[in-house]
Parts: structure tokens; sequence; C-alpha cells
């Protein structure tokens, strides 16, 4: 039966070859149109991810702000700032902390090596900061560890493209670098990574050293921020909470002040990140349908075409005792692989160019986010039952009233 429907299909082709040959090539176009889309919108959206979490994951950055509102018998327009044992405080206060890091942080620092010098902004921080932060250290090297922090050690992580300007074509792990005029040795150099949200310049461009160490150089008292990694995302807000009435009580300002600390939120800013992705996504993927959509227009017409022009052979069958689905089950296999024909070009097309896409490694500027399309088994599964379904539909209808044709009235016809 199966060949007798692809004979007759085959032979339908060859008496309306222009007619064909367009319906598939819309088929084909739709296909590519939904492919790319998808495939490019998911490959910027994980990119606009990656760029984000790069400057950290699951975390939350504290800043002291300023008081607005008057408080406890205080005025507004307090200084709140935090010091080195608000960190024990909320270590014993605040539940769900996986991590926890005091930050210092000081521009315009002067780096020297005997290839060069240059500037940079510099932050003291504790271990554990390279997993907030996404600062993973390349191997031979590491991160600062707590005997750096407590023996307050003159060791230094260095970002990749800094470490590059000062020692090029050279290791600098355990070489020595003079940081405004002190001598520190280089223990490790972060790995590269992708970085759209930052602070003071790019990670790629910053020097660490211990918290302990900076405090003891520079004598600073208080804190720029204070860097905080839940446990789980899940406790975001109850964190976020509790903090704030932790620093609330010790520096006397109303919880409900938002002026007086200020939170960068990157728990909150991912939900909006992959919120905005999916609306992305359903935007692209609603233009691609559409696209098919007028696709599958092209495919009802001729399937119709197809029905006029066969009213007798549809006589004969019935006539000779075909039934009703005989004739709706045809119509429909040919509606469905035109659509699948065309639908399978299409996915060639599309995959090719993705792969050419991929070949070409982009790397800088808007290359970094459009160069690497993804072709996933979800957006194959999506464009071959949207084929699957506009081929159904645009075949029921002309299958339906071929089936419904009288014998005797299509013997007759001419």
């Amino acid at each position: 039966m199966w060949l007798i429907l692809i004979s007759e299909f085959i032979n339908d082709l060859r008496k309306q070859k222009l007619r064909s040959f367009l319906t598939m090539l819309a088929i084909c176009w739709g296909t590519l149109s939904v492919i790319l889309l998808l495939a490019f919108g998911t490959g910027v959206g994980v990119k606009n991810l990656e760029g984000m979490m790069g400057a950290g994951s699951q975390i939350m950055m504290v800043y002291g702000g300023q008081t607005s509102v008057n408080y406890d018998g205080l005025n507004l327009g307090r200084q709140i700032r935090f010091q080195e044992e608000d960190i024990d405080l909320i270590k014993e206060t605040v539940p769900n902390i996986e991590y926890i890091s005091p930050q210092y942080g000081r521009g315009g620092v002067t780096l020297q090596t005997e290839h060069t010098t240059t500037t940079t902004f510099m932050e003291g921080v504790s271990s554990g900061f390279d997993v907030m932060r996404s600062m993973f250290p390349k191997e031979g090297g590491r991160f600062l560890n707590e005997r750096d922090i407590a023996e307050q050690r003159r060791v230094l992580f260095l970002g990749d493209e800094i470490a590059e300007r000062l020692f090029p074509n050279e290791d600098p792990i355990g070489q020595q670098v003079l940081l405004d005029r002190m001598p520190f040795t280089v223990i490790g150099v972060m790995q590269p990574k992708m970085q759209t949200s930052m602070n003071n310049g790019p990670d790629a461009n910053r020097a660490i050293i211990p918290y302990s160490t900076f405090r003891n150089i520079y004598s600073y008292r208080n804190l720029s921020s204070i860097l905080i990694r839940p446990v789980d995302a899940f406790y975001q807000l109850e964190v976020k909470n509790k903090l704030i009435e932790v620093m609330a009580g010790k520096y006397r300002f109303d919880p409900n002040d938002s002026q007086a600390i200020r939170i960068w939120d990157f728990i909150e800013m991912e939900k909006i990140n992959r919120q905005v992705n999916t609306g992305l996504q359903l935007f692209l993927f609603a233009v691609g349908f559409f696209t098919l959509l007028i696709a599958g227009v092209g495919v009802a017409n001729i399937m119709y075409v197809v029905v006029k022009e066969r009213t007798q052979e549809i006589g004969v069958k019935k006539a000779l005792g075909a039934r009703k689905h005989h004739i709706i089950l045809q119509f429909i296999f040919e509606s469905l692989f035109i659509c699948l024909l065309g639908g399978a070009v299409g996915l060639l097309i599309s995959w090719g160019i993705i792969e050419g896409v991929l070949s070409l490694d982009l790397q800088d500027g808007a290359g970094q986010f459009l160069g690497h399309p993804i072709l996933s088994n979800q957006i194959m599964i999506v464009t071959i039952g949207i084929l699957t379904l506009i081929g159904f539909i645009a075949g029921v209808f002309p299958a339906i009233k071929a089936a419904r044709l009288d014998p005797v009235e299509s013997l007759r016809y001419e």
C-alpha cells in the first residue's frame, strides 16, 4: 500500500513540477527560518547569561549607602560603612550562607615588572571569592587560601589579560611583581572568561590580594562591599531580609530604608535574564512559525489542485470499493511528504549554516553572542512537530473534500 502511495505521489510531482518545487521551496525556507531563528536566539540567550554570570554566580554584593529617613532619633543622610567585624556578625546571625567575603577596593594601583608597568583596580578579598566571582585559576596556579589571609602574605592573583601584559610569553606563576613598589609573588592567573556585568572594569584586568594584607598596607577602616552567596538560590530572600535586619540593628537605620544599604542581587538578575531569554525565544519562534505557516497555505493550495485534477481517478477508486479513509490517507500522506521533504532540505541547509558559523570561532564584539548558535534536540523536535502539524492540516481538508466526492459525479467530471 505504501509503495502505491509513494508511486502516485511521485507521479503527481512530475505533473506539477513547478508548483511542487515552489511549494517545497517555501517549506524549506520556512524550516530554515524557524531553525536559524531558534538556534541563534538560543545561542544569544546562553551567551548573555554566561556573560552576566561571569561577574558572579548566585551572589549578592552588599554596599553601604546613605540613610534617607529619620530613625530612632537620628537624622537622615548618615553614611553606612561596613567593617571587617561585620563579616563575623553576619556569619553568626544570618543562616544559609555558603560563602562570604569582605571586599576592599583601590583604583590606580601600579604593577611593575622588568617588562612593563601598568595600573589597575585591585581588591583585597578572602578565599571563596574565586567561586563567587567565577575567577578560577589556570592550571599550575591557585587562588588565595586561608593561610594567605591569616599570615597576611604578599601574594597576588592576576586576571588573564593583565598577566599577559606584565609577563608576555612567560609563565607568571612564581614571578615577582612590584605592587605600589612592594614585592608580591604571583600565585595564580585567572582562566579567560566572558563577562558583560562588571564594576571598576573587567576581572581580566584585575589584581587580587588577601584582604588582611590589603588592610595592613593601606590602613583602610571600612570595607568597599561584602560579597555573599547563599547555599541555594531558594534562600535568596531569606538571606537578604535577615542581612538587612542585622545591619539595621547594628547601624541603627530603618530596615525599610532602601538607600541605607544597596544590594546588587545577581540571583534576581539571573531570574530576569532567563525570563527575557524565554520571551526572546517565544518571539523568534512566532516569527518562524508564521513564516512556515504561510508555506503551509501553499501546500494546502496544491493539494486542492491535486484533488480537482484527480476527480475522475477518485471516482474510479470509490466505484471499485475504496473507502473514505483510504482516500483521506492518500492525500494526507502526500501533504505530509511534501512538508517533511521540504523540511528535511531546510534542516540540512540550516545545519550547514550553523556548523559554518561555529567553525569561524568568533570571540570578539557581536561575534561572541551571534557566533555561537545552538541546534539542540529540542529545536529539532519542535521543528519536526510543526512540519507534521502543518502538513496534516494542509492535507486533511482537501482529503475530506476528496473523500466526499460522489463516484457518479466524479466519473462525469471533465
